[in-house]
């Protein structure tokens, strides 16, 4: 049995005996990101902690850092502080003069940055997101502000578009892209089912040495691991265990996104947190007399940060290698 395989066969019969065999919340899934289909004004909660020095608004045009400071992210800078954008990208060793995909960008917080930095760089930006015939207009809605975006300043450069759902994609020519990033995301697939087929897809897509770069939410590896991630937060070792069995290689971790405040053990999930600040389970009204202090002064998620490679030599067993496999084990 693969590690992946047993990992979720052990979390599976935890969920079960823990909740009753109960069905994921997949209300949420599917909406890019970690704010669902909550509409993510970019704004920071007020958490009582100092935010981060503002980048150098003197950076040479082209660089990272330019990238970061640049005045048409606007309100989006409030969050640096958190999700730390310039040390996040030079971890994953992003070379802006190839092509980047960003799986399902949600609102662009990262595409305002990578997209601008690629184009200075001759490079090529995809936004994976919603198929353009998604049944769902929600998502429709989402491609097509994200694309009218993109379209609205020259610095974001010729964006490009690719498919990815639950349903199927079509992300981009199989090893044509040098890096595949996805922010907040793993999740949304756990809950939808299609986590296992997600990373397969980034590495059909990746040429051989290309990089995955992953952030997420973070579940201490003591606790039970829901395969539904109902709470918005995933085992890093799950996550390793996905992207290695796709074929990956783990290059390596970093605690840039770490928040040893998180407990992630809160009443309303990941979401209680800032930016979203629930009060009340998904679809209720707000309760003015729940007291959010305390996930306040917590602020954003504790995240993981993951780099993962394709090999130059591919890792992934071929249909006859397995076949061969299974009758060397039926043998035996």
């Amino acid at each position: 049995m693969s590690r992946f395989a047993l990992l979720t066969a052990l979390s599976s019969l935890a969920l079960l005996a823990a909740c009753g065999g109960r069905e994921p919340d997949t209300t949420e899934t599917e909406a890019g990101g970690d704010e669902g289909m909550v509409v993510d004004t970019g704004m920071a909660t007020d958490t009582g902690v100092a935010p981060q020095d503002p980048a150098d608004a003197s950076a040479a045009e082209g660089t990272l850092e330019w990238a970061v400071a640049g005045e048409w992210r606007g309100e989006d800078a409030a969050r640096d502080a958190w999700r730390n954008p310039q040390e996040t990208l030079e971890f994953f060793e992003i070379d802006p003069s190839g092509t980047i995909v960003e799986i399902w960008p949600g609102g662009g917080w990262y595409a305002r940055i990578l997209a601008p930095w690629v184009a200075a760089n001759g490079g090529t930006y995809i936004g994976a997101t919603f198929p353009e015939s998604s049944p769902s207009e929600a998502r429709r809605a989402a491609r097509a502000s994200f694309l009218a975006e993109m379209a609205s300043n020259p610095v974001y450069g010729q964006v490009a578009a690719g498919d990815f759902s639950a349903d199927g994609a079509d992300i981009a020519p199989a090893g044509s892209v040098d890096a595949v990033l996805t922010f907040r995301n793993v999740h949304n697939w756990m809950g939808g089912g299609f986590a296992e087929r997600a990373f397969a897809d980034f590495y059909t897509v990746l040429r051989p040495g290309g990089v995955l770069g992953v952030v997420e939410h973070r579940l201490p590896d003591t606790r039970e691991q829901d395969p539904g991630a109902s709470s918005g937060y995933v085992q890093e070792a799950y996550v390793i265990a996905l992207a290695e069995e796709a074929g990956f290689e783990f290059v390596g971790r970093s605690d840039v996104n770490a928040n040893p405040a998180d407990t992630a053990d809160h009443p309303f999930g990941v979401w209680t947190l800032p930016p979203v600040g629930r009060t009340s389970p998904f679809g209720e009204p707000e309760d003015p007399a729940f007291d959010r202090a305390p996930y306040d002064a917590i602020g954003e998620s504790d995240r993981m940060t993951l780099l993962f490679r394709k090999p130059l030599r591919d890792n992934t067993p071929s249909e006859a290698e397995e076949d061969t496999g299974d009758a060397a084990g039926e043998e035996g």
